[in-house]
């Protein structure tokens, strides 16, 4: 039997919490990871009626891409609709998870697909995440180094763009003495002891680094192995908001709002002034109104988002050409994403869309 947990590890080896924005609450909001699941229901927004309907088809989980709680929650009596849904799932016992913003800043996710139905190539993260590295620095009998260093890189160390296993190594001196009640692998207790070792420095992306600090302890041969953690400021060029990418070639402005209307099934286009043919293509999706200016930065001809704001189609008429989409059309396919990704793990476990994915955006 697959369990809510099994679920979950899946979509969170796509999109790890850890990329999160701090405003947001991805991850499994209601519902226990152990409860054993045989179906889900996919969604982009939890709705009464989305409820309704895993209890109509017996899910016991539904995933979504916005989350059902967004800010905290004071009171649950069924006042708001929100706390209605949460209350329905309890009782129903019906798991409640939400990918949103960590879906957005992976490769594979909501901004590298939609670059992707765009038919753009050579697709770049726009906005590449801050503070996601961190180097790990050990200290190792030499005859250890090898069995270490490979633990670590097993657990996910040592990742640097395409290149794996990265580590710099140095010979140096250790020294220590144990105290009372300790008995050191090398040394005795109570002598201070020199022992030839080296020292190991490797990096880490943030999710990994509880399981690479496990292997370390746990393949190191001291009773209490030293080791540093720094949180790094480079930029990691894989994750992050937005994406970035060219089309074949030059295209003028509205034959590419046709293909974008084509492609994402959009009815309508907010943009301000077509001024000239386009080929560098920048796009985020849901409010990526705050990028207008790292998409300036890239060169782009042209932005692709939604929500942007009345303003912002005057500030930047002659640096950049401005498609709002809206919100809902720029990142819809997120259940696509969804079903994707966990059929290719269970094949045999019936995830379904749901029947209530639309825009609450409606137009006359």
């Amino acid at each position: 039997m697959i369990t809510v947990k099994d679920i979950v590890s899946e979509l969170e080896k796509l999109a790890p919490p850890s990329y999160q924005e701090n405003y947001d609450n991805a991850g499994l909001i209601v519902g226990s990871p152990e409860s054993e699941i045989d179906s889900a229901l996919l969604c982009f927004d939890i709705t009464e009626d989305v409820i309704d309907e895993a209890i109509e088809k017996q899910s016991h989980l539904v995933v979504s891409h916005h989350p059902v709680i967004f800010g905290g929650l004071k009171k649950i009596n069924g006042k708001n609709a929100t706390e209605r849904i949460v209350i329905k799932a309890i009782r129903n016992n019906i798991a409640l998870y939400a990918a949103h913003t960590n879906l957005d800043s992976v490769w594979g996710g909501i901004n590298t697909t939609l670059a992707e139905k765009l038919g753009l190539a050579d697709i770049k993260i726009l906005s590449p995440v801050e503070k996601l590295l961190f180097k790990i620095v050990t200290f190792v009998p030499e005859a250890y180094s090898e069995k270490v260093r490979r633990a670590m890189f097993e657990a996910g160390a040592g990742h640097i763009g395409n290149y794996d296993s990265c580590s710099y190594n140095i010979k140096g001196t250790g020294t220590f003495r144990g105290r009372e009640n300790t008995k050191p692998f090398v040394g005795k207790a109570g002598f201070l002891h020199s022992e030839p070792e080296i020292r190991i420095e490797t990096v880490a992306k943030k999710e990994h680094l509880d399981k690479i600090l496990a292997a370390l302890k746990q393949n190191h041969p001291y009773e209490e192995p030293a080791y540093d953690v720094y949180q790094l400021d480079n930029r990691y060029a894989n994750a992050g908001i937005g994406a970035v990418g060219v089309l074949p070639e030059y295209t003028d402005a509205l034959e590419f709002f046709a293909t974008i209307k084509k492609n994402l099934t959009v009815k309508v286009i907010r943009h301000n002034r077509p001024f000239k043919n386009v080929k560098t293509v920048a796009v985020c999706g849901g409010s990526g109104s705050g990028y207008i200016g790292e998409a300036i930065a890239a060169g782009a001809d042209i932005f692709v988002t939604g929500d942007c704001k009345y303003h912002q189609f005057a500030d930047c008429e002659n640096e950049i050409i401005l498609a709002d989409i809206g919100h809902f059309e720029s990142e819809y396919f997120a259940t696509e994403i969804f079903y994707n990704t966990i059929t290719k793990k269970f094949p045999n476990f019936a995830a379904g869309l749901s029947r209530g994915i639309f825009n609450p955006v409606r137009y006359f």
